[in-house]
């Protein structure tokens, strides 16, 4: 099972048509099962940048597509539309729904997928950092309880639950280490962010730790066409293509260049499975 990860469009003032169109391609070449995008396909949430939203995933279909806000995606200045009305113009060009869940269907040694979106941002309480609600956790329990157990299960939200790993952080979304401890006891395989706008490929575990078990595989994408990369990626683009066996996942991330005109691979990194589990979080 292929996956296409990409996050942080930002249709609008800092989007880069050229790293988009190069997305486009890239999505033709791979041919994923499914591809996601994790938030911030606009940057001020208005609606001519939504309009652009829709359009460009429209040519992505008939690909299925797991879609999220991001914080980006709510008003920040239009603060009577950010209080009364902040997911409006989201509901209307991209999705009625604000958490969501896609099943994609497995064969022989390619395992079935079960994809639940929960929408990170806050637009009245943290617009920036983002939260996730209890009543949201409670959504995702019982959404990947009723599968079977050979089923991957995959967490889709906007902002990173992990550090960036450099030395330009961002924090990670409130009540991080709790939402990993849930997502283990859920059996999450994988949690797909984006919101740092560089790779950041981790377990959820402290990998110098003991234990064997290294907990949940954490993969956030970059920005995959806007000049707002930071740190390592500064001014650069990156989506990462996510290869799902039984025995586990390989994550190849893949560059933009711009004398290439496309994405190109730049590093990979495997996650078997053999060590996921839960774990306890301190």
């Amino acid at each position: 099972m292929t996956i296409l990860h990409a996050s942080d469009l930002h249709f609008g003032k800092p989007h880069r048509p050229a790293a988009a169109e190069a997305l486009l391609r890239l999505a033709r070449t791979v041919r994923p099962d499914a591809i996601v995008v994790s938030g911030d396909l606009t940057q001020r949430a208005k609606v001519r940048e939504y309009r652009a939203a829709r359009a460009f995933l429209a040519r992505l279909d008939p690909t299925p597509v797991v879609v999220t806000a991001g914080n980006h995606d709510v008003p920040l200045y239009r603060a009577w539309e950010r209080l009364f009305a902040p997911y409006r113009n989201y509901r209307t060009y991209i999705a009625p729904r604000l958490d969501t869940v896609l099943d994609i269907a497995g064969a022989g040694d390619r395992p079935g997928i079960r994809f639940v979106a929960l929408n990170s941002s806050s637009p009245r309480r943290a617009i920036v950092n983002g939260r996730l609600t209890g009543r949201q956790l409670d959504f995702a329990a019982g959404a990947f309880a009723g599968i079977p157990r050979t089923w991957k299960r995959v967490l889709v939200v906007h902002h990173n639950l992990v550090d960036t790993g450099d030395d330009d952080p961002i924090p990670p979304l409130p009540r991080a280490p709790h939402i990993l401890r849930r997502a283990a006891e859920w059996r999450v395989d994988l949690i797909l962010a984006g919101h740092i706008h560089r790779t950041r490929l981790a377990w959820s575990h402290d990998e110098s730790a003991r234990s064997p078990r290294r907990g949940v595989p954490v993969v956030v994408a970059g920005t995959a066409s806007s000049t707002r990369g930071r740190g390592r990626e500064a001014g650069r683009n990156s989506v990462n293509v996510l290869n799902v066996r039984r025995s586990g996942i390989e994550v190849t991330v893949y560059l933009y260049s711009e004398r290439a005109s496309r994405f190109q691979r730049h590093d990979s990194r495997d996650f078997p499975a053999q060590l996921y589990g839960v774990h306890d979080i301190k």
